[in-house]
């Protein structure tokens, strides 16, 4: 069993690839390997996509990064391989991003990703640091885990979902804040899992253990 991180240029892999390695050693969950090798990605049995930075520049680089898309997008939609996307991974699944240019998405997750507009003028943007989740359907990713549970954030933008079924958690930041998607085998977090303590790291060892 193999989880592939992809890695095209677009943030600190380092976090993530210890938080997976070390929940993946206490479930049995096999390798975890950081690449950016087509070839891995397109023979792993998992796949998560990172990713820090702007939704356009990170497309960019995922399109331009040696057939790492082609083999990403084969093994998720042919193959029906489990996919993680973390933080602006997660906004890549949308139809469309609205950061700086309107930014054609993987449109595995129907919805747009926007500017987050709190109804308090107080709170600030970026949303950055710790927020309660709030599980709107269940899904095996939630094992042992509850509304009230906490994750960390840093970003100014989110994921505005088409179809509320896909929205699987959120978090209340004047506003509902998409935190958790999902359909079929894929799934995203608006926040990293990696830094966030007991929550991030369940969720990821349940990730690890999904079977869809």
């Amino acid at each position: 069993m193999l989880t592939a991180i992809i890695d095209y240029e677009s943030g600190n892999l380092h976090s993530a690839q210890k938080a997976f390695e070390r929940m993946a050693g206490e479930v049995g969950g096999g390798d975890v390997i950081v690449t950016s090798d087509a070839d891995v990605v397109a023979g792993a049995d998992r796949i998560v996509l990172p990713g820090d930075g702007a939704f356009p520049a990170c497309m960019a680089a995922l399109k331009g990064s040696g057939g790492l898309y082609d083999a990403m997008v084969e093994a998720v939609e042919v193959k029906g391989r489990p996919f993680l996307g973390i933080c602006v991974g997660m906004q890549l699944m949308a139809s469309i991003g609205r950061e700086y240019q309107d930014t054609p998405g993987l449109d595995w997750i129907a919805g747009e990703v926007t500017r987050i507009t709190p109804a308090d003028p107080k709170l600030k943007v970026p949303h950055m640091g710790w927020n309660d989740l709030i599980i709107d359907h269940p899904h095996p990713v939630f094992a042992d885990l509850v509304t009230g549970d906490h994750a960390y954030f840093v970003h100014s933008y989110h994921m505005a979902v088409t179809h509320p079924a896909e929205r699987l958690a959120h978090v209340d930041y004047a506003g509902d804040v998409t935190a958790i998607i999902g359909r079929d085998t894929m799934l995203g977090m608006q926040f990293h899992p990696e830094k966030s303590q007991a929550t991030g790291l369940r969720l990821i060892a349940n990730f690890l253990t999904w079977a869809p």
